[in-house]
């Protein structure tokens, strides 16, 4: 055992010198002053004249030794520090060491999306927080959603190790006292806060109401949306289409009313709703009723290569009129050809194909304002279907091209991975269109309709939606399908 000397706790105070000569002085300066003013009345100015010169010798030197001792104070201070200490030169390299390596770390982590639940007890977040760091998980964002039978979901945003599997996180969050555990990967995305999303959820509603499933979409993760309209085609009453105002929520499945009549369902098996995200999907439901039917107003005039000009703008369900009258100018081939069925019935779909909660539609007009082509983005489950119509004077024009490169880089906008048309292997002007995209593409026949898929992974993405969407289509419809 040996004896380990310790420092004073305290300093000892260091008496300063200087100090006392500059005071010196100043009381000799003092002094030769009342000297002076007494010899000017009595004695000689020899006496004055010395304290002032034995003042300013003082000051000197103090002011000398004072440049003497900053000049070479510079030296670091004794180590006072214990031998087993380690040196404080290790400390200082750990900092570089830690700054140099910021990019490596950064490089070798992994983000996580995870949900779990805990009680609702003063401490147990701590606790999970404390096993995750652990585990050298760094907790990014975190959100709480309050249960009513009791407890509380937490869902965090991590940072952790990319060695670490998700199977020892789920199981450090088990013995903290976690339950029903879901984890998946997540992306920069992600990162952006909450309440910074919401809005930007909220601005898009707001301007486009065939915005509001993607909205849902983004806001609720991978799930299955179905819009349910009040009547079917032929008019009777569609089955499952009432939903009370304020809305049903049942663990895996939510129910809303949907503002253009008809009701939301929303599905998402792998993953109960919370109340938390019940209460924002009807908050965004309820901004798209009051804020009423709309469509962005922006529009492009081109000219066609014979010289002729149209119109390209967003569609909606005030052209139901015009697109009737379209279909009356069609002929009989070209209305087989788009609707895969008996003319007689392709009135009836168009208010299906104009509602913005099953896609979006281009309109084509010329100066005059006729209305001549139409093209859709139809939401078809997890799929993505392009269709074109062109009346049968305005074909072989371009028009059919520029409608569809459109609608593809819209749907490279929401999120698809692909698109796919559904014609005939006689329509060499949609099979043309379809190639002059340059994707790739997949040709599938089956009892002589042809199906031709591109694949958007080579589309560039022009300008991506606010914050990125995910992979996947977002939005199914119940409805009568339409003959292919």
């Amino acid at each position: 055992m040996t004896d380990r000397i310790h420092a004073p706790a305290q300093r000892p105070h260091r008496h300063h010198w200087r100090r006392d000569v500059v005071e010196l002085a100043a009381l000799f300066c003092a002094v030769a002053v009342a000297d002076a003013i007494a010899n000017l009345v009595v004695h000689g100015p020899r006496g004055p004249i010395l304290l002032v010169a034995s003042a300013v010798a003082l000051l000197v030197t103090a002011a000398f030794h004072t440049w003497w001792a900053r000049r070479h104070s510079h030296a670091p201070p004794p180590s006072t520090a214990p031998p087993g200490d380690p040196a404080p030169s290790a400390a200082a390299t750990g900092t570089t060491a830690t700054s140099g390596g910021t990019a490596t770390a950064t490089a070798t982590t992994a983000l996580w999306r995870m949900r779990t639940t805990v009680r609702d007890q003063p401490g147990s977040l701590a606790v999970l927080c404390t096993a995750l760091a652990r585990h050298g998980v760094d907790i990014l964002t975190l959100q709480t959603h309050p249960l009513p039978e009791g407890g509380t979901v937490d869902e965090f945003l991590l940072r952790a190790p990319q060695q670490l599997p998700s199977a020892d996180l789920t199981r450090a969050v088990a013995r903290a006292g976690g339950h029903s555990t879901w984890i998946e990967r997540a992306d920069a995305h992600d990162l952006v806060d909450t309440p910074t999303r919401l809005l930007g959820l909220a601005t898009r509603t707001a301007l486009d109401a065939a915005e509001l499933p993607l909205a849902l979409r983004q806001l609720l993760g991978r799930c299955t949306i179905h819009s349910i309209p009040a009547t079917t085609l032929s008019g009777r009453p569609n089955s499952g289409a009432d939903a009370p105002v304020e809305g049903v929520l049942e663990a895996t499945v939510m129910r809303l009313r949907d503002p253009s009549g008809g009701a939301i369902t929303i599905e998402r098996p792998y993953l109960p709703f919370t109340p938390t995200e019940f209460a924002r999907a009807r908050a965004l439901v309820e901004l798209d009723a009051r804020l009423g039917p709309r469509v962005p107003r922006s529009q492009d005039v081109l000219t066609l290569p014979e010289g002729n000009e149209i119109t390209v703008r967003r569609a909606d369900g005030s052209d139901l009129a015009a697109a009737r009258a379209m279909h009356d100018r069609c002929s009989e081939r070209t209305l087989a050809l788009r609707y895969h069925g008996p003319v007689a019935d392709a009135d009836r779909y168009l208010g299906h194909l104009l509602s913005p909660r099953f896609g979006r539609t281009l309109a084509a007009t010329t100066a005059s304002g006729k209305l001549v082509a139409l093209g859709h983005l139809l939401w078809d489950g997890d799929e993505t279907e392009v269709a074109l119509l062109i009346e049968d004077d305005w074909q072989r024009r371009g028009i059919g091209t520029e409608l569809l490169s459109r609608l593809v880089a819209m749907a490279v906008e929401a999120g698809c991975d692909s698109v796919y048309a559904v014609t005939q292997a006689a329509n060499t002007g949609m099979v043309a269109a379809m190639r002059g995209l340059g994707l790739p593409l997949d040709y599938q026949i089956e009892e002589g309709t042809l199906v031709i898929t591109a694949r958007l992974e080579a589309a560039p993405a022009g300008s991506r939606l606010p914050y990125g969407l995910p992979l996947g289509l977002p939005y199914e419809h119940q409805a009568p399908r339409r003959p292919h």
